[in-house]
């Protein structure tokens, strides 16, 4: 029977590293001689978990997918995930680890902006890779966390602590969008991979069966997270994913129209709405013009 850690709070992490809890609610710490964790396992995470790996770290699974990881990538954990650890025989921990639980970030600026840090959401195939002089930004931003929690507790330190989090996902918000631009052709490839499976989902009829296109259908098609397939077309095209598939459908809406043979209600139906009155009002949202008036006009 498969294993699964459920790690609640940043002490039982800290435990299994044999690492000293010195805040409740935030741990910095170099991976570099401790503990390993547990082998051939799944850790349920209650709480948030950076880790800049150093190093080739053998084989890590998030959801179904395996990360083909080396030296100088950021791994993004987010309360809720599973991660699958299966690392070589002879693994030994490198590199630095930030844990920090949503209650330490609650009524702070960063606490009600953690949504738009997509990256937390990306598997762990699609982590953050590094440059030399990047990595080193992020190992500075680490100490200052770690010099911090080294002080006495005092009523500046949850406002500090959050400020250096929040400045250090910023950065990494920044080198998310160069790694975008920098593999341009493998987005490409992606784009022009999604283009056909819209097309076939049309093609094939596929709405009669799972009605109108969905972004994670496509996502889990091209083996991609939601979130960093939505980002990635969203660099491409400067439209986000959802937005892109309301474009074609509706492109190939007003082409069915024009078979005359057919109902606008039966036209709804094959393209995937449940209720014609959705995707009347999708239709004239787009065009100005009702499906029938439409037809009419044309």
């Amino acid at each position: 029977m498969e294993t699964i850690i459920k790690l609640e709070n940043v002490s039982q992490y800290n435990a299994l590293k044999d690492k000293e809890t010195k805040h409740p609610l935030i741990s910095v710490f170099d991976n570099t001689n401790t503990r390993n964790l547990p082998n051939h396992c799944r850790m349920h995470f209650g709480f948030y978990a950076i880790f800049l790996k150093a190093g080739r770290c053998g084989e890590l699974k998030y959801g179904r997918n395996t990360y083909d990881y080396d030296d100088g990538t950021l791994v993004f954990i987010s309360p809720g995930q599973v991660l699958e650890i299966n690392n070589d025989e002879n693994y030994k921990p490198t590199g630095l680890a930030l844990l920090f639980h949503p209650d330490l970030i609650k009524g702070t600026a960063l606490g009600k902006q953690m949504s738009q840090y997509s990256f937390f959401s990306y598997d762990s195939n699609e982590a953050l890779h590094l440059s030399q002089k990047e990595q080193q930004i992020i190992k500075d931003l680490f100490g200052k966390l770690e010099f911090e929690l080294s002080q006495s507790i005092d009523k500046h330190s949850k406002s500090i602590i959050a400020n250096t989090i929040e400045l250090l996902l910023n950065h990494c918000e920044r080198f998310s969008d160069r790694q975008f631009i920098t593999r341009e052709n493998i987005n490409t490839d992606i784009l022009s991979k999604f283009e056909h499976l819209l097309n076939d989902y049309f093609q094939d009829e596929i709405t009669l069966e799972l009605g109108l296109p969905s972004v994670g259908y496509f996502a889990d098609c091209l083996h991609l997270s939601p979130n960093y397939f939505g980002d990635l077309i969203k660099k491409e095209t400067g439209k986000s994913a959802q937005e892109y598939i309301q474009i074609k459908l509706m492109n190939i809406a007003k082409e069915r129209i024009f078979d005359s043979g057919k109902s606008i209600s039966q036209i709804a139906f094959e393209l995937g709405f449940k209720y014609p009155q959705h995707f009347n009002r999708m239709f004239k949202k787009s065009t100005g013009y009702t499906p029938n008036e439409y037809r009419s006009l044309n």
